[in-house]
């Protein structure tokens, strides 16, 4: 009997499984690995650092990074890594609580925009077009000019001024899931329009824009940052690492340490977190990054 043999064998599974395993993966799960050491440094803090973020030590004025101080001192004695770590949570509380804030705000203006009649959504669309003209910095200095400086109202002001931006989006996603067969068979069985709303449009409409709003946090968080840089967010002593680097530019040239580590902090922060949530957009596409 004589045996065929193809002229171009499948490879074995394991084979192919590196063979289509995407090169870049290694990079998600380190962005992802970066982003849990940020949490776990927002949950627990003294698991990274002994020190006391406010402690002031005179002697220890603007020391470079050494095995007692890892990434050196600031001018006032006090350790930088220790502050890094504890700002932490107040960094991240600005990016992801103004997107919350931006996303719920959003999502029920962009709900209402695509359920309600034409005159109220023009009414809320040409607000929207008028948030959108404005950069979202200048219309956070505006919000912050009226409610005054502050970590909690810098989180309030950022998240306003990107409510345009998710209103926008989850009203493209109302208008077409209002026209879905699901939709239209809710109605059909006598469901009332609150119940469709709450049950079928609100989630469904949301759910895709939660996957943009992971993207969103990373330029909240420079915002917030830009906005304690600009001595209108988080008020000292409390560490954070926008004011972190507000106070370093008048070290710049005696203490390179005490600007670097926190403008690294923020960039490994935005990178991570855009990485992830482009990440998370190519699997919700279908699509495999």
């Amino acid at each position: 009997m004589t045996v065929v043999t193809p002229a171009n064998p499948a490879p074995p599974v394991s084979a192919r499984r590196l063979r289509f395993r995407p090169g870049i993966r290694p990079g998600v799960y380190l962005a992802a690995l970066v982003l849990f050491l940020l949490v776990l440094a927002t949950v627990a803090p003294h698991l990274f650092t002994g020190q006391d973020p406010l402690a002031v030590d005179s002697a220890q004025t603007l020391r470079p990074p050494s095995a007692e101080h890892l990434l050196g001192t600031d001018e006032n004695g006090r350790d930088v890594f220790s502050r890094i770590v504890f700002g932490t949570r107040t960094s991240l509380l600005l990016g992801f609580g103004a997107i919350a804030i931006a996303l719920a705000g959003g999502g029920l203006l962009g709900v209402a925009a695509g359920l309600g009649n034409r005159f109220v959504e023009n009414l809320i669309m040409r607000f929207s077009d008028i948030g959108l003209a404005f950069p979202e910095l200048l219309l956070a200095l505006v919000v912050i000019t009226v409610a005054g400086s502050g970590t909690s109202n810098a989180l309030i002001a950022i998240g306003v001024a990107n409510i345009p931006n998710y209103a926008r989006v989850v009203r493209a996603q109302t208008l077409l899931i209002r026209r879905s067969s699901y939709v239209e068979a809710a109605h059909a069985l006598g469901l009332s329009v609150p119940r469709v709303v709450l049950r079928h449009v609100l989630p469904n409409a949301v759910k895709p824009v939660l996957i943009l709003a992971t993207i969103g946090v990373g330029s909240a968080l420079v915002a917030g940052s830009a906005l304690s840089f600009l001595g209108l967010g988080t008020p000292p002593p409390e560490p954070e690492w926008g004011s972190m680097l507000s106070t370093a530019r008048d070290f710049i040239s005696r203490a390179w340490w005490y600007g670097l580590f926190p403008g690294v902090a923020i960039t490994l922060t935005v990178i991570s977190v855009t990485v992830v949530g482009r990440a998370l957009r190519l699997r919700s596409e279908g699509r495999t990054w």
